[in-house]
């Protein structure tokens, strides 16, 4: 009987810590070749948290973050979606690929756990009709038409090679280019080849796609095979301009691609490092992790906003605070953030950059 007795007050005491903290999951690849993006999104979740916890949390609970890896792997994804769901999480950020996002959101909308991502364009991820996910960043087919209209009316360039790693976020991206650059009929796609996430060597089809003349070459796809695509290219004398979207833009593509990603041309947006409304995250960024990566102030406003919705929905009930993240209007480190009844945000302004002297710089 007093054993009994014993665990019967384990147990009211364990469901008493639970319920007086509320658990925000972290969700993308902590480890492997794409880690730096996931650690970089990580690192502002935790920041936002600490900044609730500091001011007493919300609804008088502590912000507890719950990391998870999926490895940058659909599959993965799936698992570990289902293990925040027993972790009972209020809402998610992440993941950082598409294809992850989207495996995910059918667990998360199962269970009623709001999703944002802070990374993830593809288009179809907001077009499931799932009324707990967002995305605070923008959509592949505004980027695809903004970089074909950069190649084609900005660089003037008329044959174009596009290549993509296959998955839904590097083939997605390419084929929104690609459906754009279509519309000058001027402008030919003279090359569409796949490469694999994880292969090193890439000299067969840039040997293939250097017979066809390119005066471009288009890549979607992310920072790793970026860079060693950008310096094979120059290897084999493939020597025209290098461009790709929001996936490559990381010090890591110039780490790994070196002097050969000089000249190179990336869309993302346009940078807040000079804007008001992101000094605070900046000083407590820097001070607790050093430089932030592109997509740390992504996550630090998607963390914000869960927690806003759970502030105002005033419970961490996913469809309340669904509702709540809708009627929204966040003024974050990003500036003002509203949602549209997808859940994709209003604005998402998208500007090219190039690298210049092994920095990225503002194209004029």
């Amino acid at each position: 009987m007093k054993k009994l007795f014993l665990v019967t007050c384990c147990l009211l005491l364990t469901f008493c810590g639970q319920t007086q903290v509320i658990k925000i999951g972290v969700a993308g690849p902590m480890t492997g070749d794409q880690a730096k993006m996931g650690m970089d999104i990580y690192q502002g979740v935790v920041l936002a948290a600490e900044e609730w916890n500091t001011r007493g949390g919300a609804l008088g609970k502590k912000i507890v973050v719950v990391q998870v890896d999926d490895r940058h792997d659909p599959k993965e994804a799936v698992s570990i979606a289902n293990k925040l769901v027993s972790d009972k999480v209020v809402g998610v950020v992440g993941h950082l690929n598409s294809n992850c996002s989207i495996s995910a959101s059918q667990i998360y909308h199962e269970f009623g756990i709001v999703q944002i991502t802070p990374s993830s364009t593809n288009p179809r991820l907001t077009e499931q009709g799932y009324n707990t996910v967002f995305r605070v960043c923008g959509r592949d087919d505004q980027q695809g038409s903004v970089g074909a209209r950069f190649v084609v009316d900005v660089l003037k360039k008329k044959r174009i090679a596009v290549l993509h790693d296959k998955t839904t976020y590097g083939q997605g991206l390419a084929d929104e280019f690609v459906r754009n650059v279509a519309q000058d009929k001027s402008t030919e796609v003279v090359a569409y080849e796949g490469i694999l996430q994880g292969d090193n060597d890439f000299t067969a089809v840039l040997t293939k796609t250097k017979q066809q003349r390119p005066e471009a070459v288009y890549f979607g796809g992310v920072y790793p095979e970026a860079g060693l695509l950008a310096k094979q290219m120059r290897q084999l004398g493939l020597n025209v301009p290098f461009i790709s979207g929001d996936a490559v833009f990381d010090k890591k593509f110039i780490e790994i691609g070196g002097e050969a990603t000089e000249g190179s041309y990336l869309s993302f947006s346009p940078s807040f490092e000079d804007q008001p409304s992101a000094k605070r995250f900046l000083d407590g960024y820097k001070s607790k992790f050093g430089e932030p990566g592109p997509y740390s102030v992504y996550a630090y406003d998607a963390a914000n906003i869960i927690l806003h919705g759970v502030a105002n929905a005033a419970t961490t009930d996913g469809a309340k605070v669904a509702e709540a993240i809708h009627s929204l209007a966040y003024e974050g480190a990003m500036g003002k953030i509203e949602f549209d009844q997808r859940g994709d945000v209003l604005v998402a302004p998208y500007i090219f950059w190039t690298v210049k002297d092994g920095e990225f710089k503002p194209v004029q």
